[in-house]
């Protein structure tokens, strides 16, 4: 039997660091209509971040009442087989409404193009779908923005970290501007390392960046809570 219902189109959209002001237009549009939003967690017991952002935006919905919400997890863990079989598991769960003619909206925080749970499901789900991506600040830019600095100017390269490994010493030599996204991998060690650097630098971390309890510490955040951010910018002469 031919199935002629049209298939939906997946859309991962970028919901921002936090604010929900700092949502794109676009981004508010299509979660006003869509009829399934997709917000992963880190865990059953914890709430969706990305989905207490756009939280105002549901309440709005005169259909909020039979919006389907779906909820996978996430785990943080580095273990790669326990990772892949939650990814296959909410790519199957996804591609169920899409098949459906149901368009899905995939939020995640800051970007969908920058190191975001979005891409593994895009990656297990491209061939068979139409699928869509929605830019959204990012947590770099807005910290940026909270501290009212610019992160790079002329010809400065910026460094955008997520893990610490045997790159780093050449990040730091070559880069102008480093951006750690998750300093809380940070060991004493690296913030040391980049201490005792003999070049001018500032270092600031922002926790819960655009969120009413932000904070802005100069130097290196001691709690590192999850959502922290820390822009280094180092004064190289040759620039």
């Amino acid at each position: 039997m031919i199935n002629l219902v049209k298939k939906g189109k997946l859309i991962g959209i970028g919901v921002g660091p936090g604010d929900t002001e700092l949502l794109t237009i676009k981004a508010a549009n299509i979660l006003s209509k869509i009829p399934v939003i997709c917000s992963p967690k880190s865990s059953k017991e914890k709430d969706s971040i990305a989905l207490s952002i756009i939280k105002p935006i549901i309440e709005d919905r005169e259909d909020k009442d039979t919006l389907k919400i779906l909820d996978p997890v996430f785990p943080m863990t580095e273990d790669k087989n326990i990772l892949e079989k939650h990814w296959d598991d909410a790519s199957r769960i996804i591609s169920n409404f899409l098949d459906k003619g149901l368009d899905v909206a995939f939020i995640t925080l800051g970007d969908p193009a920058i190191f975001s749970t979005f891409s593994y499901v895009q990656k297990r789900l491209f061939k068979d779908y139409t699928i869509e991506m929605v830019p959204g600040i990012t947590a770099c830019t807005a910290c940026a923005s909270s501290i009212g600095k610019p992160l790079v100017e002329k010809n400065e390269v910026l460094s955008i970290v997520p893990k610490i490994d045997n790159r780093i010493e050449s990040i730091l030599t070559e880069g102008d501007s480093i951006v750690l996204m998750k300093p809380s991998r940070n060991t004493d060690e690296l913030e040391n390392i980049i201490n005792f650097k003999s070049e001018e630098k500032e270092i600031f971390s922002v926790e819960k960046c655009s969120m009413d309890d932000e904070k802005i510490i100069k130097g290196f955040s001691k709690d590192k809570p999850y959502l922290t951010t820390t822009l280094i910018k180092f004064n190289k002469k040759s620039n």
